[in-house]
C-alpha cells in the first residue's frame, strides 16, 4: 500500500515539472515571437498595441472603445492612451455620439492597414512554418483546451 502511494506521488511530481517544462517553454516561444513582432513593426514605427488597434479597428470599419478594448482585451484607460497616440499620427479618428465614442480609421490609417496588415499576418503565420498543416491544427487545439 505504502509503495504504490509513493509511485503516485512520484507521478504527479513528474507531471508536475512536465507542466512547469511546457509553461516555461510557452513563455519562451511568446516572448520570442513578440521580440521579432516589435523588430518587424518598426518599419512602420508601430507597437505591437498600435498594430493591434489598426488592425481591429481596419477590420470592423468602426467600433466602439469598449468594444475595442474587450477585442483586444485591456482597459479603457489603455485604449484611450492608445489612442490619443494614434490620433496624433493621424491614423484614428474618434466621433462621440450621444454617451459613445466611436473609432474609426482615417483615410491616412486605412492605407497604412492596407500595407501592414497583410504584411504582418504573414510575417506571423510563417513564425510557424517548422510545423506542417496537422501539426499547426493539433498544436492550436491543445492550446484552446489549456486556454478553457
Amino acid at each position: 500500500m505504502t509503495e504504490s502511494h509513493t509511485d503516485d506521488s512520484h507521478l504527479s511530481k513528474r507531471d508536475e515539472r512536465l507542466g512547469l517544462m511546457i509553461w516555461f517553454r510557452l513563455s519562451r516561444v511568446y516572448n520570442q515571437s513578440l521580440k521579432e513582432t516589435h523588430q518587424h513593426l518598426k518599419k512602420w514605427d508601430l507597437t505591437a498595441a498600435q498594430f493591434d488597434i489598426l488592425a481591429q479597428v481596419g477590420a470592423h470599419n468602426r467600433l466602439t472603445q469598449k468594444q475595442l478594448a474587450d477585442k483586444l482585451f485591456v482597459t479603457k484607460g489603455n485604449i484611450t492612451q492608445l489612442l490619443g497616440k494614434l490620433e496624433e499620427l493621424g491614423l484614428v479618428k474618434r466621433e462621440q455620439e450621444w454617451k459613445t465614442k466611436y473609432v474609426s480609421l482615417t483615410k491616412r490609417g486605412k492605407s497604412l492597414f492596407d500595407k501592414v496588415v497583410p504584411v504582418q499576418e504573414q510575417f506571423q503565420a510563417s513564425q510557424y512554418d517548422g510545423l506542417d498543416r496537422e501539426e499547426k491544427k493539433q498544436l492550436l487545439g491543445l492550446l484552446k483546451k489549456i486556454q478553457k
